[in-house]
């Protein structure tokens, strides 16, 4: 299964740096969460649509929306921007919020296919909130270290 750590980090560079660290972003100082399954480019523009109403489209076109920062050479991981348009939404959203997303986000085509449900979409949505709180509240961008 695809790993997918959400992480913040003060800029891009301080971000494509998790790579140097072996086993990525949770070795480093970064605020870190886990979500398996959950890519940085289709799951988080549907998550972005959802969570503030923009068509999928827009979502996946607006900068820093699942923009590869490291090398696309690389062999096992790689380091990719989430939107800061997502890290505000998920940061003002309330949690009655986040349950109301949890289920449209986990019917999207590519969340059904890895099997998650309203329920893991609800607890991914606590968890990604809380990272993008405090991403905030230090001044961070949120991205995803993306390992196959």
């Amino acid at each position: 299964m695809v790993m997918c750590d959400y992480f913040s980090a003060p800029d891009d560079d301080a971000a494509v740096r998790v790579l140097d660290e072996y086993g990525g972003p949770g070795a480093s100082a970064f605020d870190v969460v886990s979500l398996k399954g959950m890519d940085p480019v289709v799951a988080t523009a549907r998550l972005e649509a959802v969570l503030t109403g923009c068509t999928y489209e827009e979502a996946s076109r607006r900068p820093r929306a699942g923009r590869l920062l490291s090398s696309p050479d690389a062999e096992s991981a790689f380091v990719v921007s989430v939107s800061d348009t997502l890290r505000e939404a998920l940061a003002s959203a309330s949690p009655e919020d986040l349950v109301e997303a949890a289920g449209p986000w986990a019917g999207t085509e590519e969340l059904r296919a890895s099997g998650v449900t309203s329920e893991t979409a609800a607890e991914a949505l606590e968890l990604l909130s809380g990272v993008a709180v405090r991403a905030r509240a230090a001044g961070h961008r949120v991205y995803c270290w993306w390992a196959l």
